[in-house]
């Protein structure tokens, strides 16, 4: 199964990311949140259903340890951090993917 939403392809099968047809260089916990988001595009999901996504009952999955590798994520993905196009934050709650159209002429 393949993820497209605007310049962003997820290939699952592959394990990989590509952002305008340049494959990303990600953690693999960067491509474990990023699927996680793509999987679940327009759902708000909170930082305890991320991290138990991410790290189950590891003593890392706390909120401080997602802010950081999300914010890794980010600038790996976003034009402009400070105005997500991909990734967008629900404070005090947690993470959503936003949908994005597809750019005319690509």
């Amino acid at each position: 199964m393949i993820f497209e939403n605007g310049d962003l392809v997820v290939d699952y099968p592959a394990g990989t990311a590509y952002l305008k047809g340049e494959e990303l260089s990600l953690t693999p916990i960067e491509y474990k949140l990023l699927s996680l988001l793509a999987q679940n595009a327009g759902k708000v999901l909170t930082h305890t259903y991320i991290t138990d996504k991410i790290w189950g009952n590891s003593v890392d999955s706390d909120v401080a340890s997602l802010r950081v590798f999300m914010a890794s994520l980010r600038k790996k993905i976003e034009n402009d951090t400070a105005h997500p196009e991909y990734i967008q934050t629900h404070i005090g709650t947690g993470y959503r993917m936003i949908i994005v159209k597809k750019k005319s002429g690509t």
